[in-house]
Order: C-alpha cells, then structure tokens, then sequence
C-alpha cells in the first residue's frame, strides 16, 4: 500500500507492507501513480525484466524507482504489475506494461528525480515501511 503527500515542490510517497520484496513492489506503484495518475489505463502488454545491486534496503529502494522512472524517461514506459524479489545480492523485478500513449493514459506529474531527501526504509512490527522524495 503507498500513500503520496506533498512536500514544498516535490512529491513524497509513504509505503508499507508485510515484506521488503511486496514493499519494493508497492513502492513502484507509488512511482506509476505519480507519473500517470494511477494503473488502471495501463495494460500489461511487454514485460520488462531489472537487476539492482546491493544489500542496502534504503539504497534498493533508492536504485529500484529510479530504474523505474528511468524506464519511462527513456523508453516512455509506464507499470502496472511489479513482482519483485530481493536476495543476497540485490533485487531481481518483473515489470508489466506498455509505452506511453497520450491518447488512453493521462501523464499526472513530470517526475525529474528520485531524491534523497526524506529516503527511508525499516522494518516495523507489521512488516516495512518506507519513504521517499521525487522531484516534479
């Protein structure tokens, strides 16, 4: 589950859930609904694969959405399915969904960046929660 909040010029997205993988997942939701208003215009047509490196939960969160947002700056693709699974070595994702068309999906926000402003990830009774900051 995420929930998006303003913050001055920025946008601010609060996620939790019961693993670090469903996390990372709801995280990149997060991202999608940012940039175009939410999923339901998107279809699950291409799937893409990632690989993030590291151990780090605050920097795996940090490198995951900014793969995400890269994938949209450079390919104009926009997710609606996310299976993430995080092990030893970093995270491997499956992304499903399709190119950006202007004529079915309404772009909400330009997002410039991911920041580090606010970037936090731990672990909470029920499960993990995280934060982050983008730039529109």
């Amino acid at each position: 589950m995420y929930a998006v909040f303003e913050h001055t010029a920025d946008l601010g997205i609060k996620v939790s859930a019961p693993t670090l993988d469903m996390l990372l997942a709801d995280a990149a939701r997060g991202l999608t609904a940012v940039i175009g208003g939410g999923a339901l215009d998107i279809e699950p047509r291409q799937e893409d694969t990632f690989h993030v490196t590291g151990t780090d939960p605050v920097w795996l969160l940090a490198d995951w959405v900014g793969e995400v947002l890269a994938a949209f700056d450079t390919r104009r693709m926009l997710y609606r399915d996310f299976v993430v699974v995080v092990g030893p070595t970093g995270l491997e994702a499956r992304a499903r969904g399709e190119p950006y068309d202007p004529v079915r999906h309404v772009l909400a926000h330009e997002v410039k960046a991911v920041t580090q402003h606010l970037l936090d990830v731990h672990r909470t009774a029920d499960g993990w929660q995280a934060t982050f900051v983008v730039d529109i």
